[in-house]
């Protein structure tokens, strides 16, 4: 796991493997009450999800899990 350290409207990006076409870019765009809200830019073919959600849709399309 990388750990980075991001101020308020301070961003990372995540790159593709040309090492040049962002895949995604992450910006904190408030930090308060102990939570912090995220900004996250994606090309539309990216799925986007809240951890959970991704997994709950990881666990739905095993092989034989009944729906």
């Amino acid at each position: 796991m990388l750990v980075l350290s991001r101020k308020q409207e301070e961003a990372i990006v995540v790159v593709g493997d040309d090492g040049f076409e962002p895949l995604l870019k992450v910006t904190v765009l408030e930090i308060k009450h102990g939570k912090v809200r995220l900004g996250i830019e994606a090309p539309a073919d990216v799925p986007v999800h809240r951890w959970e959600i991704w997994e709950r849709i990881q666990s739905e399309s095993l092989p034989g899990k009944a729906s």
